[in-house]
């Protein structure tokens, strides 16, 4: 059986969940990755089984489903350290109070859970924030004792929000990613250990922001492969002409000027078959989640190729030796 091509909900958050349900339905999706605050509101989804009940019943209308909800948004204001850019993800009454709006992301992350479990899912995928992504650079230096208190910070921080989806089954799938306090291999290593190896704690793997950084996205994928709980598929390319940098030079994405962008599926330098080929040999029967992020195409036009790229990659591992056939009884 193939495995369900689903649409992450985030990027259309200017359309209602109606509308969404009917042009992904259109684009040939199987289901969403809904993200909180764009398409369902996490406190009511825990309180209210009615409006669960609600969300779900829009989705069957049009033959969609879903295997796992999205808090990105929510998640970076519990781990970060407020800037003015932080107001743009919380309430609007909260701009310019860091220690308020960290506590109602907290307070919604503590309702995550109970509302997805209401929502029929048990993986929950985002970000955790980091109090230290700005001293990646390390200059002025950066003391190891700064990075410790900043990966203890993270685990103080979410260890009481791990507990409570603990309580209700569920699992959360972090995007290892810039500005996040994970954000390549060896800080994704660090951080399994800074939190004991606590299985509450996976991966929404997601091989773009791996590629332009220079990590391999495959070997990424063939180590951790234990902890992958969700999967997008998104796609980059990293296009260097001696002029712009790796970091971007402050050019706004989509700009062919960047020394990379995001691309849609197959537009970029992700090697996909070798990421099914991982996905494969380690099981993976969960959803492949379409992060659509291309600001040099019309959307709905990337998001109809996209889906149908994934279907065209994802094919099933071999049940038999292909050499069986040519040995003797």
């Amino acid at each position: 059986m193939a495995r369900p091509v689903t649409l992450m909900t985030a990027q259309w958050g200017d359309l209602d969940l109606e509308s969404l349900c009917k042009l992904a339905k259109e684009m040939g999706y199987d289901g969403l990755e809904l993200m909180e605050g764009a398409h369902f509101d996490a406190k009511k989804a825990a309180a209210d089984k009615a409006y669960a009940d609600d969300i779900l019943k829009t989705l069957d209308k049009y033959g969609l489903k879903t295997w796992a909800v999205a808090t990105h948004v929510v998640g970076q204001c519990v781990g970060d350290t407020w800037d003015p850019r932080t107001d743009t993800f919380a309430p609007g009454a909260l701009a310019g109070k860091p220690d308020e709006i960290r506590a109602w992301a907290i307070e919604t992350m503590m309702a995550v859970p109970a509302a997805a479990k209401n929502l029929g899912v048990s993986v929950v995928t985002g970000f955790l924030g980091s109090p230290i992504w700005a001293y990646w650079y390390s200059f002025p230096p950066t003391t190891d004792e700064m990075v410790d208190a900043g990966f203890k910070k993270i685990v103080d921080l979410w260890t009481p929000i791990f507990d409570e989806f603990d309580k209700h089954g569920v699992l959360f799938a972090l995007e290892v990613h810039p500005t996040e306090i994970a954000f390549d291999y060896y800080t994704w290593q660090q951080l399994l250990k800074e939190f004991g190896g606590r299985k509450t704690l996976g991966l929404n793997y997601d091989p773009s922001h791996l590629i332009w950084q220079g990590v391999n996205p495959t070997i990424f994928l063939r180590d951790f492969m234990d902890r992958v709980y969700h999967v997008h598929m998104k796609d980059a390319a990293v296009t260097l002409d001696g002029k712009a940098g790796i970091l971007g030079s402050f050019i706004t994405f989509g700009d062919n000027r960047r020394g990379w962008n995001f691309r849609s599926l197959g537009h970029g330098d992700v090697n996909f078959e070798e990421i099914i080929r991982e996905l494969n040999a380690g099981g993976y029967q969960g959803p492949l989640s379409v992060e659509w992020e291309d600001s040099g195409m019309e959307r709905v036009y990337g998001g109809t190729e996209a889906a149908a790229f994934v279907r065209k990659v994802d094919f099933k591992p071999s049940d038999v030796a292909f050499d069986a056939a040519m040995g003797n009884e």
